[in-house]
């Protein structure tokens, strides 16, 4: 079962639909014994790091996270969700993140171009990565205003372009997936990038 984390921000549908539609059942977690359900899990997110961060510890969904993860169930985390995987955030004020990946998220600034960043763009391959099996040139979704830096480079997969920034796409550390981008907007790519998530090996709560 995939359990999608719900921390009572933004429309979960989109992401429903594209799991039904690859044949997964899924259930919204609101709860950590929803959480233990559950052999994947997916951190969509909608709205600002801090309010992200203090919904998840009101409903004791990091120490449930941070479980999951550490039993290697695989997680993913989606925009606003991949963002929280890192050690902090600069999002209107400082903010500890769920420290599961090395790096910090900031504030894009570019003169040349608007921010928010919104729109379709590629998806530049940094490493080969089960990640990206079977994509080739993908093209997909972005919303954001703020992205990852001080990063472990080992951990990074792709790479996108927006005015004279290098936004960092798409993270994998270990069973630990990140995507700054939308893959449940992305067409087909986005699609395949989720299929690759639920395919990748688990070894469930094992120890």
């Amino acid at each position: 079962m995939i359990g999608i984390i719900d921390y009572g921000a933004g429309n979960l549908r989109s992401l429903q639909n594209a799991l039904t539609h690859l044949h997964h059942e899924s259930m919204l977690c609101e709860h950590p014994n929803h959480v233990a359900m559950a052999d994947r899990l997916i951190l969509p997110g909608v709205g600002a790091f801090p309010d992200c961060m203090k919904q998840l510890q009101a409903q004791h969904l990091a120490d449930a996270i941070q479980n999951a993860v550490n039993h290697q169930i695989p997680l993913l985390g989606i925009c606003l969700g991949m963002q929280v995987l890192f050690e902090s955030g600069t999002e209107g004020e400082s903010c500890a993140g769920l420290g599961l990946l090395k790096g910090k998220i900031v504030r894009m600034e570019d003169n040349q171009v608007k921010i928010p960043h919104i729109g379709w763009n590629d998806l530049i391959e940094t490493k080969a990565d089960p990640m990206l099996n079977g994509l080739h040139h993908p093209y997909v979704y972005f919303v954001h205003s703020y992205f990852a830096q001080d990063y472990d480079e080992n951990d990074l997969v792709a790479i996108s372009t927006y005015g004279s920034l290098s936004i960092p796409a798409a993270f994998r550390k270990g069973h630990i997936w990140a995507c700054q981008f939308h893959p449940e907007k992305s067409g087909e790519d986005g699609l395949r990038l989720l299929q690759n998530f639920l395919h990748t090996e688990s070894e469930g709560r094992r120890g």
